[in-house]
């Protein structure tokens, strides 16, 4: 009986690579917060940072063109009384992020086109629900205008940024502080890593959990739990020793992990990125100079260790950039932004290949900024699957289409001061519209 030695796969080759100097965005004060989250968010337009800010919170967005020393005086997002914990851009409009701070709540930002000129400190829309701080938000992927957050009371709300009210609020779910939240392919299911060491999945509509496993990973420190494309769930922690693990789960049978692989003794927490369309998982710690990239297949192990991206400094910080935001002519299959101390530097995982041509293997239709659902009908019971958009040509960005925040109540009186920057044919009665 011989085995295969080597495993046939084209992603075995993929190295990584730092970019020049010049490349990097120098002289940023990344946060010094306590909290496990990556502090930074990237699309195909921003880079976005967490930033030390003296009485509050804030988070700086530079385009990706804007390289180089970044000026002290550069202006920044600073409407949080505290300081920002988590960051993320809209899938649907490459000009909206959300921040969740230390301050009990959510705000929703539309970030000008070219760029911020002066400091914003007025939202779009305030989301406030949490009793605690929000450590947590992430975007549904497929409906528009819907938000997940999550806080340190250990409540999940989900939100319609639409009208910016409550739909969905999961109380009772989660004994302790919940670690990650991430939502599946189509959004009609999350999972969730807690403190109290379970990983739940959790059908938010329903309000009902379909499947958890107790004591994921045994050991104390924060694990992570993220969907795979396929419903699989896949987990870093550590085990009872301290050594970092990382886990994949059936949800249809939790009681035994499909596969669970000891890794070293570190005790950064390992942030997981996946990329759905490789089946690629890269994992970057806390604190670590290394990345390092598995496949996942439907044979066993069904985890394989690819390779590992080493450089001489620890990373503060982790942005992931969608698929639409590579270059598809160099075989570019994934890019990191690597937060040091004082500098964000793009970091470029590249498969070699000799020929010119567009790679259709390492590109498969990949999920566009079109969302299929709206939030409405997110709410009401139907899913809708990521549509899908060619790379061949590249991405070519389409006209963002106008984020409509129906202002009530609470938001009324917020109104008067953004008239202003209301288009004279729009009456501020009507849904306000921010291009």
């Amino acid at each position: 009986m011989f085995k295969r030695v080597v495993r046939q796969s084209k992603f075995r080759h993929v190295f990584g690579q730092a970019v020049k100097n010049d490349q990097c965005y120098d002289d940023i004060r990344v946060s010094r917060v306590t909290w496990d989250s990556a502090f930074c968010a990237v699309n195909p337009k921003f880079v976005a940072i967490i930033v030390e800010a003296s009485g509050g919170g804030a988070f700086m967005v530079l385009p990706l063109h804007k390289s180089g020393r970044i000026d002290k005086a550069y202006p920044t997002v600073c409407g949080h009384t505290g300081p920002v914990l988590d960051i993320d851009w809209c899938p649907h409009n490459d000009q909206v992020i959300a921040s969740g701070s230390e301050d009990c709540t959510v705000m929703v930002w539309q970030i000008p086109e070219n760029g911020l000129v002066t400091s914003m400190s007025e939202p779009v829309v305030v989301l406030e629900g949490h009793s605690k701080r929000v450590g947590i938000v992430t975007w549904h992927p497929t409906a528009r205008n819907v938000l997940l957050s999550a806080g340190c009371d250990n409540v999940v709300i989900i939100w319609n940024v639409g009208t910016g009210e409550a739909m969905i609020t999961l109380e009772d779910m989660h004994p302790d502080i919940i670690f990650s939240v991430c939502w599946n392919r189509n959004g009609s299911l999350i999972c969730t890593a807690c403190k109290d060491k379970k990983i739940r999945v959790i059908d938010p509509r329903k309000e009902e959990i379909i499947a958890e496993k107790d004591k994921a990973h045994e050991g104390a420190r924060p694990m992570r739990a993220i969907f795979l494309s396929d419903g699989k769930v896949f987990t870093t922690g550590f085990s009872r020793m301290s050594e970092r693990q990382l886990g994949l789960w059936d949800p249809d049978n939790m009681e035994e992990p499909v596969s669970v692989h000891e890794m070293d003794t570190s005790n950064g927490v390992l942030l997981p990125f996946y990329d759905p369309d490789t089946n690629v998982v890269y994992l970057c710690g806390k604190g670590d100079s290394s990345i390092r990239y598995f496949e996942i297949t439907d044979e066993a192990p069904f985890v394989h260790y690819l390779n590992t991206f080493t450089t001489k400094e620890p990373q503060r910080g982790m942005g992931y950039m969608p698929k639409r935001g590579l270059d598809v002519n160099k075989c570019e299959i994934a890019r990191f932004y690597k937060l040091h101390e004082r500098k964000c530097e793009p970091i470029i995982m590249t498969v070699p290949r000799k020929s010119d041509l567009f790679q259709d293997d390492l590109y498969p239709d990949t999920a566009g900024p079109e969302a299929p659902l709206e939030a409405e009908e997110w709410i009401e019971g139907k899913n809708g699957d990521p549509i899908l958009i060619s790379l061949k040509h590249g991405y070519i960005p389409g006209k963002n289409r106008d984020l409509k925040v129906v202002k009530k109540n609470i938001l009324d009186n917020k109104m008067s001061k953004n008239t202003e920057n209301t288009p004279e044919h729009c009456p501020t009665d009507t849904p306000m519209l921010l291009t």
